[in-house]
């Protein structure tokens, strides 16, 4: 197969249920975003039974692996190596060990005689952009991020990037993970057109397990589950289904199908479909102090257990709000289908308005005021759900949103078509999200995006950038075609 391989993944922004995602007993809002890892395999010229992996974007970050398919296949890094990659050197351990359960080893071997090249980059908005714009002179706005060239080199090693938040390691795991599956032909390239089929969960699953492996521990999983199948109502997988292969190499089981296989009903995740409502849109800003996701887990985990009363009533509320978050957006999808006119309309309406103005127009007909309302439900919701993750954060003593953000968010919360917003995921000194209007038309200046823009570009006790991702409507992972993603190319050093 000389024809190159190629899988992308999109990134994540979990806009409801952070922390109750960890417990199975609850759902989240997970929107997958239009930045993306893209994963491309090759046939290379280094010999047989050799993988080389490439990072571009970064400084020196090339890893060499030689396989030994003797006994049970083995992938090894090469001591010339200048670093590490645990979360590449896993997937192609068990991807490929998989692949030999499936098809067999000499099947496989014989697929890695000429030996493989294999690139894997990230869009831009996973890391963050601010020495470029300044390198190029330019504001922190959408349109300058858009002449940042695509896959932009970061200049520093792997280990020192700033990321954004977005789940870089999901997508990168899941784009590597689906394209070895294509490429050693465990899975068709049709199983990428489906939106829940079994090979689809197939790469679902094993996934989840190496993303958990190399990050020492079993997560909710919503990241990789954004990263396969896109945006989605998500209920975590209870985590003993993958504890068997959670030990070192020595206790592991010496096959790993039985586990991941989608036949497995252990597998007990749900996903249900969800996606914004038309003509909104998700923006994103990244904030330059950064957070200990792991740490203010820990702490929050740790107040839950020692004073388990609270806990559960704070978590009961977010539960009800997050839910009815959830079914108000997904109503507002229903009321477009049922009258896009009128919805269109409303949505110009509200877009120069503030939401405590939203439902305060008399002249409107039983559909129009069903959809301001549902509208103005939509923002009060969010903003409930935000004074509750503060108030978790207080009891719990972790900054899930610091003051310093609750004041931009306020702000921001309270300009003309800004539906809602907060902290996504574990908050912290991390980030930002915003769902505003997005209408059909607008007079230069008057888009709630640029309102947005203004405040966060002049916001002084924050280092607030914005990322240009909004979200994906192309689903999950998917089967790419290099010159049909701009710079990609260019990027993987393809000649």
């Amino acid at each position: 197969m000389s024809q190159a391989t190629v899988v992308s993944a999109p990134g994540k922004v979990l806009i409801a249920g952070g922390y109750l995602v960890l417990d199975p007993a609850y759902s989240g809002v997970v929107v997958s975003t239009s930045s993306r890892f893209y994963t491309v395999i090759q046939q290379s010229s280094r010999g047989p039974n050799t993988i080389q992996v490439r990072s571009p974007q970064f400084d020196g970050s090339t890893w060499i692996y030689s396989l030994d398919f003797s006994d049970s296949p083995t992938v090894q890094a090469l001591e010339e190596n200048t670093s590490k990659n645990k979360f590449v050197h896993l997937a192609l351990q068990h991807t490929i060990s998989l692949a030999c359960e499936v098809r067999g080893i000499s099947a496989i071997q014989q697929l890695f005689a000429p030996g493989l090249d294999i690139a894997i980059v990230g869009d831009n908005d996973f890391y963050s952009q601010r020495a470029q714009l300044a390198t190029l002179n330019l504001p922190r706005t959408l349109s300058s991020l858009s002449s940042i060239q695509p896959f932009c080199p970061q200049g520093v090693t792997l280990s020192q990037v700033h990321k954004t938040g977005l789940g870089s390691s999901a997508a990168l795991i899941t784009s590597l993970v689906s394209a070895l599956l294509l490429r050693l032909e465990v899975i068709p390239p049709s199983a990428l057109s489906e939106d829940h089929g079994r090979d689809r969960h197939l790469a679902h699953n094993l996934s989840q397990f190496i993303h958990c492996l190399a990050q020492g521990k079993v997560g909710s999983g919503f990241d990789v589950s954004a990263a396969v199948f896109g945006s989605h109502l998500y209920t975590r997988f209870d985590p003993g289904v993958i504890a068997p292969l959670m030990g070192d190499d020595s206790t592991r089981p010496t096959s790993i199908l039985p586990v991941v296989s989608p036949a497995n009903s252990s597998w007990n995740h749900l996903v249900r479909p969800f996606q914004l409502p038309p003509l909104t849109r998700l923006m994103l800003a990244d904030v330059d102090a950064g957070s200990d996701t792991p740490s203010l887990v820990g702490k929050v985990l740790a107040w839950r257990k020692n004073d388990p009363e609270n806990a559960n009533t704070v978590w009961t509320a977010l539960d009800q709000l997050n839910q009815s978050l959830s079914s108000t957006l997904s109503h507002l999808s229903t009321l477009y289908s049922r009258n896009p006119k009128s919805y269109t309309a409303i949505v110009k309406f509200i877009s120069s308005l503030q939401p405590v103005q939203w439902t305060a127009d008399p002249s409107f007909g039983n559909d129009e005021a069903e959809i301001a309302a549902t509208f103005y439900h939509a923002h009060a919701i969010s903003q409930e759900i935000r004074m509750k993750m503060k108030m978790m954060g207080e009891l719990a003593g972790v900054p899930i949103e610091p003051h310093e953000q609750t004041e931009l968010l306020n702000e921001c919360c309270s300009l003309a078509g800004v539906i809602g917003g907060g902290v996504p995921g574990a908050g912290g000194y991390d980030a930002v999200w915003l769902l505003v209007c997005e209408p059909e038309d607008c007079q230069p200046g008057q888009w709630p995006r640029e309102r947005i823009e203004y405040v966060w570009s002049n916001y002084t006790k924050l280092d607030v950038s914005p990322l240009s991702a909004e979200e994906s409507l192309a689903k999950g992972a998917r089967l790419e075609s290099i010159d049909a993603i701009k710079g990609l190319r260019q990027a993987m050093q393809i000649l």
